[in-house]
């Protein structure tokens, strides 16, 4: 079945302080080629898949400098801007990627301002309306990363900041310095290992984002997944994103995609309620 129009609308919405959005995101990471490198084989298909995503409805369109590098933010604006009204396009910046393999932590000042004005740029923005350190480098400390996004808050080209791959601790440190409206953490039926941050997002009313919502593919053979699958007419995808979104109100999941067939299969997971019998089930 083919989604329609304003698809991701019943997942609900999130606040992130003044901006309201769907509660079923998009993750821009795989709309570049191989291991998150270099711009995709067929550049106007990834493009048809970021216009699908505003189609659909999504409003939250998660992205990073890492991601390509830099090919992911470019073909966002390319395929979208200007952007229409109440889209929040959400970016990174905290790591580099010397290669293919590599992912290297550098959350200098110096860097995180450098990497700032390039997303800016590739984006086509003067504000970014949420920028997020996309994790903790542990050769820098952890307040000096935070406070060089508050300084850039301060002067107008941050609008909102979130964090990634954060501790506890780590976002208690963070809130003393400025306004943390997200944490996106690793978190799936997989692996929920993240308890603790998760907890800690409820409490405050912080927006969590799941990054690698569907795991590696494991828990989607689960027979219990299955099962309440083949209950609704759905997929075990399907289901994986709706178990995210039903297991708190902070959950704002953002499933990537290149491919518009699988886009549509995960925007489907939108308007899937679990029982509590079926919830208690996949505990």
């Amino acid at each position: 079945m083919t989604a329609q129009p304003n698809a991701a609308a019943p997942a609900g919405s999130i606040k992130l302080a003044d901006l309201t959005v769907h509660r079923l995101g998009f993750g821009a990471m795989r709309i570049c080629s191989g291991y998150t490198w270099g711009m995709p084989k067929d550049r106007p298909g990834a493009l048809q898949v970021l216009k699908q995503v505003v189609a659909l409805g999504i409003n939250f369109i998660d992205t990073a400098d890492s991601y390509g590098p830099e090919v992911s933010e470019t073909l966002i604006a390319e395929a979208l801007h200007p952007y229409p009204a109440g889209i929040v396009i959400a970016t990174k910046g905290g790591y580099t990627r010397p290669n293919e393999g590599s992912w290297v932590a550098n959350g200098h000042p110096d860097h995180l301002r450098k990497a700032l004005e390039g997303s800016l740029k590739r984006l086509r923005l003067n504000c970014i309306d949420v920028y997020q350190l996309h994790t903790p480098d542990p050769r820098v400390p952890f307040t000096d990363s935070v406070g060089a996004l508050a300084a850039l808050q301060r002067a107008g080209k941050i609008r909102h900041i979130g964090l990634s791959n954060v501790s506890v601790q780590q976002l208690n440190e963070a809130r003393r310095i400025a306004p943390i409206v997200s944490v996106q953490n690793h978190y799936n039926y997989e692996d929920q290992s993240d308890e603790s941050v998760l907890a800690a997002c409820e409490r405050l009313g912080i927006a969590y984002i799941p990054w690698y919502p569907l795991g590696a593919g494991q828990s989607l053979k689960s027979a219990k997944l299955k099962k309440i699958a083949l209950q609704h007419g759905a997929t075990s995808v399907q289901v994986a994103l709706a178990w995210l979104l039903a297991r708190s109100p902070v959950m704002l999941p953002i499933p990537g995609t290149g491919k518009l067939a699988h886009l549509e299969e995960n925007v489907g997971a939108a308007g899937l309620r679990l029982s509590a019998e079926q919830m208690q089930t996949l505990r």
